[in-house]
């Protein structure tokens, strides 16, 4: 028997502090939308039924084992809303052709008549909350829904797409290079103070002949960044590649320096160079593999760390341009 004490039973308690920041806005939610009033959108629907009504409006022939199973609904009361809905005649059925003992359910006119309203009020009570938000508090509410979404129920990816850099995107990255160094490393806040410098630097100087970004974006958020820097007309230095934690693995950091190493060699960069730290194990495996060689190593005391500083060099085609 499982008591307080066991793991399983601490497991299902969680962190507290999480709870209640979910509880905290599950209540924000629900009272902002109005979901805890008797019927939904003013109609005499309850939720639950709205929402069957929705996905019956919304998809082609679907089955009643299909919303049970996406709504996660009881099939007896799933039975109910749907005999509910035939006796309104909002409903009708079909045997599916492909296969006789499958019954597709279709919303009728006089369903599709319902579900208008409802349809547009939804929309219309989301406009209202949003439009106060600018457009850039817009955006990022989206991406915030989008990774609370990846959270909580993960699904099939949209694919990641490699951009340049965008406004917001250089602050952004020292902080995610901040916390996650400091996380998986143990680094301190100087860590964090090199990258600012190393990105400010990037903007004041900035030439596109002679450097450039490549920004790992899904769905409007960020997953991983590299830079490339003049060190001298012939040699360029990648710096600063990071992926995020829950893309590794996604092949995000070998198209990163991929695409860095494409663009070193279209600005007409000889060689490119960059440092590292030994205890990088996954970042070094991947400029093992797009053929960078180590050329020398020295022990260092950094971000209140003992480490081992590596160089490693990937020589380009020594193509010549003018400038």
């Amino acid at each position: 028997m499982t008591n307080a004490h066991t793991p399983a039973a601490r497991g299902r308690r969680g962190d507290p502090g999480t709870i209640a920041a979910i509880r905290d806005f599950n209540r924000l939610y629900t009272r902002q939308l109005g979901l805890l009033n008797q019927g939904f959108l003013g109609s005499k629907l309850t939720l639950t039924e709205a929402r069957v009504l929705y996905e019956l409006a919304t998809r082609a022939d679907i089955t009643a084992g299909e919303i049970a199973n996406d709504l996660q609904l009881d099939v007896a009361y799933l039975s109910r809303i749907l005999g509910k809905f035939r006796r309104r005649g909002w409903l009708s059925r079909k045997v599916s052709e492909a296969d006789g003992r499958r019954r597709h359910l279709r919303v009728t006119p006089a369903g599709r008549a319902a579900f208008r309203p409802l349809d547009g009020e939804a929309k219309a009570q989301i406009a209202d909350l949003i439009a106060p938000l600018p457009a850039a508090d817009r955006s990022s509410l989206v991406a915030a829904l989008g990774e609370v979404r990846r959270a909580v129920a993960p699904r099939a990816e949209s694919p990641v797409t490699i951009r340049g850099l965008k406004i917001g995107d250089i602050g952004w990255i020292t902080h995610r290079q901040g916390l996650l160094y400091a996380e998986e490393y143990g680094w301190d806040v100087t860590y964090e103070g090199l990258v600012a410098k190393i990105l400010s630097d990037f903007v004041a100087d900035f030439d596109e002949r002679w450097a450039g970004a490549w920004i790992a974006e899904r769905d409007g958020v960020i997953l991983g960044s590299v830079f490339l820097v003049k060190a001298s007309p012939t040699v360029g230095q990648l710096r600063l590649l990071y992926v995020e934690p829950r893309a590794r693995g996604l092949g995000i950091g070998r198209k990163l320096v991929q695409a860095c190493i494409e663009g070193s060699r279209a600005r007409g960069y000889r060689k490119l160079k960059l440092w590292t730290n030994d205890v990088l194990t996954s970042a070094r495996r991947i400029y093992e593999a797009a053929g960078f060689k180590l050329t020398g190593q020295e022990s260092h005391q950094s971000f209140g760390q003992k480490l081992t500083g590596q160089m490693w060099e990937l020589p380009l085609d020594a193509s010549t341009r003018e400038r």
